[in-house]
């Protein structure tokens, strides 16, 4: 009777171990699922954003802008025109005029930048003339009445705005005149709306055509600040922009890539990318540490077939690959679950837009997702490394156990 119960016992606890470690190892797949999955859904929402403001603020600011280093350019220069139009990887030139002025209603008055632009060629260079909510842009050419202005969506809501509008703009540089300084005022009648969706952009800046933005600067006929174009990468901008100053004389001009522009604020976004990571990579640390409990407990639990495993021939090295195997086994089930999960989370929030962002906080009001293959499979390699490296530990002691001493203590 004795002999059955203790039967019973070992039966009984062995059984309860065989459960602990079937329900550690579970707990080890969980845990990487969710790092996987979370690691996935975070650089998704990173790449979205960076994206949408990379996208907003080239359409505004152009790929890259190029200046003359004796003062300003000359429109009609077509040796100038033809050299950057004939670089390889230019889609797109038009010249431009910058100016920081102030425009004034009957509601109030407010300081913006003045974009003096060829409504034309400009088109093919600035996104922002694409986002139009009223007017048009081809409207700046006209050459009746008063001349026209586009102004952003939250400067015209501020100040009362609307297309047919008149507003005043006051160059600050002004005019000598009998009755000593005053400045340049000009009237001007809104044609056009545009929406970026960057407050920077919406509330303070304008456009113009170049004879308006030279008639209210004072300038001399064909006289730009510089040369805006557009390149097929985006990501090539900077050596595009070499190339071509390369080709005009590195002693005569100079310029500026979006990259350059905005180094500051996408290596502040690419840092914040990197400290998610960094962080959601603690989870899947977690889940390995899992593993390392489940293999123990295994290699406690089986040290008795270790031990005649090992008695009839079998090597230290296949015992060692045969925890590492279990060990990978749950690895592999963890990020192919966690792949599963980001991929349909990301999915949802791209198609549904269910989690809204406060309007005028962000530049959108949901949250954006961009999947990039690359970060994936950086995620589903970098969670197996640590998988492997979790089973190193189990594995080795396994491999160690002495056949006769295991089985003297069973």
């Amino acid at each position: 009777m004795r002999f059955v119960f203790f039967i019973a016992r070992r039966y009984l606890s062995a059984r309860r171990d065989q459960a602990f470690i079937s329900v550690i190892s579970w707990i080890s797949v969980a845990g990487v699922a969710l790092g996987v999955a979370s690691l996935i859904v975070v650089m998704s929402v990173m790449n979205g954003f960076t994206t949408d403001l990379r996208d907003k603020i080239v359409g505004v600011t152009s790929h890259a802008v190029l200046f003359s280093s004796r003062g300003n350019m000359d429109e009609n220069d077509r040796e100038v025109t033809r050299t950057i139009s004939e670089t390889p990887g230019v889609s797109g030139v038009t010249p431009f005029i910058y100016a920081e002025l102030m425009l004034s209603t009957q509601s109030g008055v407010k300081g913006v930048i003045l974009r003096g632009i060829d409504p034309h060629s400009a088109l093919q260079v600035l996104g922002a003339l694409d986002k139009l909510i009223a007017g048009s842009v081809e409207d700046l050419a006209a050459e009746d009445g008063l001349p026209g202005i586009i102004v952003g969506h939250s400067l015209a809501r501020k100040l009362g705005l609307f297309t047919g509008s008149r507003v005043n703009l006051l160059a600050p540089s002004g005019q000598s005149g009998a009755a000593g300084f005053s400045p340049r005022i000009m009237t001007f009648r809104v044609v056009g709306i545009f929406a970026i969706g960057l407050i920077e952009y919406d509330s303070s800046m304008a456009f113009v055509s170049l004879k308006a933005a030279r008639k209210i600067m004072g300038w001399p006929d064909a006289a730009v600040t510089g040369m805006e174009m557009a390149v097929s990468d985006i990501y090539q901008a900077q050596r595009i922009l070499e190339q071509t100053i390369d080709r005009l004389g590195p002693q005569n001009y100079h310029g500026q890539s979006w990259m350059s522009m905005n180094a500051n604020l996408f290596a502040a976004l690419k840092l914040e990318k990197a400290a998610m990571a960094v962080i959601l990579t603690l989870v899947v640390l977690v889940g390995s540490f899992s593993i390392i409990t489940a293999l123990v407990m295994m290699v406690m639990e089986k040290t008795r077939d270790i031990a005649v495993m090992m008695s009839m021939g079998a090597t230290r090295q296949s015992i060692r690959r045969i925890f590492i195997t279990q060990g990978i086994m749950i690895g592999v089930m963890g990020t192919l679950l966690g792949n599963i999960l980001g991929l349909a989370a990301c999915l949802l929030l791209k198609q549904y837009r269910f989690i809204e962002l406060p309007r005028g906080v962000y530049s959108l009001d949901y949250l954006p997702v961009l999947l990039e293959c690359s970060d994936v499979l950086l995620t589903g390699a970098g969670a197996m490394g640590l998988c492997f490296l979790a089973t190193l530990y189990p594995a080795h002691q396994a491999s160690k156990l002495e056949p006769v001493a295991a089985l003297r203590q069973e």
